[in-house]
């Protein structure tokens, strides 16, 4: 695999066994600064998995990995406190100076300076999502580690939340790992998409679209169709049988 420099990531031979089932079997990853990496997979192929050893999160794995600098983890659930209000549950561990000033930069960022008071039940959806992303920012993470973040998110909503991840990589410049499902929120926001499949990486495709992107951007449809292939989807209802 290409060496990327600077490096966030390196990781070798990562292997995660549960009972006699092998999920990831020999895993080899970098992802360099700033890059945005996807990984996709069908359901139980240990994408999550590996972002959790990743995280630290998980201690069972062998290999070796490394990562350097700070770094965050955003959940498909935003996991707020429901008794703490909103830049509370931003400002939890956080440490340092300006705690205060950081928060309401943060929240001010993901478009909810004007809910800093509210409490998480008073949250749609959406807004919730975006108090846990001001709650990853507000540490300024080097690389932020994404588990399928919108997946829970009506499809509106899911849209504004790519859009504002695109936004926040552009300003802020953090690497970040991204789970996810959606194979065109992959092309949308990744640098390079990684396919995982019966344990180990089975194709690498880098992403070389313009920013912004759109899917009718050329190039976008030719990438999915590949993309679906290699997931083992139909891109299209005649290619279902029915």
């Amino acid at each position: 695999m290409e060496t990327r420099t600077p490096g966030l990531v390196t990781a070798t031979g990562i292997r995660r066994v549960f009972g006699e089932a092998v999920v990831l079997d020999g895993i080899d990853l970098a992802i360099g600064s700033g890059e945005v990496v996807a990984l996709l997979g069908a359901s139980g192929s240990g994408k999550s998995t590996l972002l959790r050893i990743l995280a630290g999160l998980d201690q069972d794995a062998s290999g070796k990995f490394t990562t350097s600098g700070s770094q965050a983890v955003v959940f498909q659930e935003h996991r707020l406190l429901p008794w703490k209000r909103v830049a509370d549950n931003v400002a939890l561990g956080v440490r340092g100076d300006a705690v205060k000033e950081r928060v309401a930069a943060a929240l001010e960022e993901v478009g909810l300076a004007d809910r800093s008071r509210a409490w998480p039940a008073e949250l749609s959806g959406g807004q919730s999502q975006r108090v846990a992303f001001a709650r990853a920012l507000v540490r300024e993470p080097d690389l932020l580690l994404l588990d399928e973040p919108f997946g829970a998110l009506d499809a509106l909503t899911r849209l504004r939340m790519q859009a504002l991840f695109g936004r926040l990589h552009a300003h802020h410049g953090f690497a970040a790992l991204l789970v996810t499902h959606d194979v065109d929120e992959a092309l949308l926001l990744a640098d390079r998409l990684l396919v995982l499949d019966t344990g180990r990486i089975a194709e690498e495709i880098e992403v070389d679209l313009t920013r912004p992107r759109a899917v009718d951007a050329p190039g976008f449809g030719a990438l999915r169709r590949k993309l679906l292939s290699l997931l083992h989807v139909p891109a299209s209802p005649e290619e279902t049988g029915f």
